[in-house]
């Protein structure tokens, strides 16, 4: 079965909506999302959107905490693109229907995260992503020329690679011409043409057995991109995120936002002694990756499970105003914000590096673009500065769409491609393969290619993948596509991809630290 359209969005978060936004009405779209259209990184997005909205802050302060968060691999050229356009998005997504919190003035109630000199966080209480998420979709069920293909999964975007050798020896550059995917309803493998395709299929998490994404986050845009011969970059450097909430068993982790820190919480030992004082001057709102390595210093050190974070000292009309999510969650396993420390330990979060795009969040592949987190476009270097990524997902979305309009006009569709060919595949009958690759894929990583690593520890990773990696592909070529084989070759690629990149990086710079690697010798502008 074939569909065509003028654009293909694979994705439903804020870049993916965003983009559909502003393309519609010019030409028709299609959004395909494996889950429902509000399951999304961006749905999870707590703490809020940074942006500089008025004085005292100022845009160069922006550029220059983004910068030296990034030590010293940023794009400057990108950064300031993205601080200086990102105010207009954010007010382009409130006219949209997008909330958020406001003070006894009328003023937006800005907070204050690790990293940043001012406050200059907008948030709607400790759920932002959502009130964007719920913002944006009213506005796109609303728009005519927009269909949602819910339960949809991409399998593969289309490239010269699908239509034969003599193609690809006579057009060496590779174009995209749509994409593969699979309708969990029918079972069938449907081909959607499009004359511009996007790929905004968020994060990576579930590569890892400790995260607080969604588990629809398994690097699927990034994989299939790689496949494709697309370019990426800086896959080494993954975010852990310092306060997951420490409840054994929870999976996804539940996530203790940045902004408690910046509202006065307080990290501490098991014992209730502060700590980041040691390792950093700004204490516990210091960068994420500081923050991170220290709490799981102390806890090697001290042989602990996790640490605390005291807000007991934070008004509770006021903790509760700010973050009510948080404190229902802390009620529902017993914890009583008031009287009790909150234990946390650090988990993955986001990955700074991904598909290669440039300003227009072009790819190295013709007619294909990628934004929000499974876009490496420069901005965040080896260290993403806290909520910085909403705001880098509107001005790209915003950014490919004025590309996008220009470029669909001059592409036709190429009715040359050929339907999915699932000929010689069965049922599964050993579905427990992969679970269990799955869960010695996410100790692997866990073990091995996490907060601090080794040589040791990454050969070890490599060798161990390769045997996950040709037993997966073993059951892929013989079994009728499901999500979960999908899914799971997908995250062996981006796992693939975090420990290359982590062999070849040989200092420690940002989110990546090798016990046996010096420290960085880049410049932090």
């Amino acid at each position: 079965m074939q569909k065509q359209t003028d654009f293909l969005i694979i994705g439903s978060g804020i870049a993916g909506l965003t983009f559909a936004l502003k393309v519609a009405d010019q030409g028709k779209v299609i959004i395909i999302t494996k889950a429902n259209a509000e399951e999304s990184n961006t749905k999870y997005a707590q703490g809020g959107i940074a942006g500089v909205m008025h004085g005292p802050d100022t845009f160069e302060k922006h550029v220059q905490d983004t910068l030296e968060c990034g030590a010293g691999l940023c794009n400057e050229k990108i950064v300031r693109m993205v601080v200086t356009e990102g105010a207009d998005r954010i007010r382009e997504i409130i006219e949209w229907g997008t909330r958020f919190d406001r003070n006894e003035q009328g003023e937006f109630d800005l907070a204050k995260e690790g990293g940043h000199s001012e406050h200059r966080v907008l948030h709607f209480k400790d759920a932002t992503g959502n009130e964007i998420e719920r913002a944006l979709l009213a506005r796109v069920h609303s728009h005519p020329n927009i269909s949602i293909y819910t339960h949809y999964f991409a399998v593969d975007i289309i490239t010269q690679h699908h239509l034969g050798k003599e193609v690809m020896r006579s057009t060496p550059d590779i174009e995209c011409y749509g994409a593969y995917a699979l309708n969990l309803q029918t079972r069938e493998i449907e081909t959607i043409l499009s004359k511009v395709t996007l790929v905004a299929t968020g994060g990576s998490g579930q590569v890892y057995k400790a995260t607080t994404n969604p588990v629809i986050a398994t690097g699927d845009g990034i994989a299939m991109v790689y496949r494709a011969k697309g370019q990426v970059k800086d896959m080494e450097f993954i975010q852990f995120h310092p306060t997951a909430l420490f409840n054994p068993g929870e999976h996804p982790s539940f996530l203790i936002t940045e902004a408690v820190r910046g509202f006065g919480g307080i990290l501490k030992t098991q014992d209730g002694d502060e700590f980041m004082h040691k390792y950093d001057s700004r204490k516990s709102l210091a960068p994420r990756d500081i923050v991170a390595r220290a709490i799981d210093n102390e806890m090697k050190v001290r042989g602990d499970e996790y640490v605390y974070l005291d807000c007991r000292h934070i008004p509770f009309d006021q903790f509760v105003e700010h973050f009510p999510n948080i404190n229902q969650k802390c009620k529902s396993i017993g914890i009583d914000v008031t009287k009790d420390m909150i234990p946390v330990v650090p988990a993955a979060h986001y990955i700074c590096g991904g598909i290669v795009v440039d300003e227009f969040a072009r790819s190295s592949i013709g007619n294909l673009y990628a934004a929000g987190e499974c876009a490496c476009t420069g901005l965040h270097g080896a260290n993403r500065l806290a909520s910085n990524s909403l705001l880098e997902a509107l001005v790209f979305a915003h950014r490919a769409s004025l590309d996008a309009l220009m470029a669909f006009k001059k592409n036709n569709f190429n009715t040359e491609v050929p339907d999915w060919d699932a000929e010689g595949t069965t049922q599964p009958n050993e579905m427990v393969l992969i679970t269990h690759n799955l869960r010695e894929l996410q100790d692997v990583m866990s073990n091995y290619v996490g907060i601090v690593r080794s040589d040791q520890r990454l050969k070890r990773a490599q060798n161990r993948l390769r045997i996950i990696y040709g037993e997966t592909e073993a059951l892929y070529e013989r079994t009728i596509l499901s999500p979960k084989i999908c899914e799971l070759r997908n995250l062996i690629t981006v796992a693939y991809l975090i420990i290359k990149f982590a062999m070849d990086r040989k200092e420690n710079v940002g989110l990546h630290y090798s016990t046996d690697n010096p420290a960085s010798t880049l410049p932090k502008k």
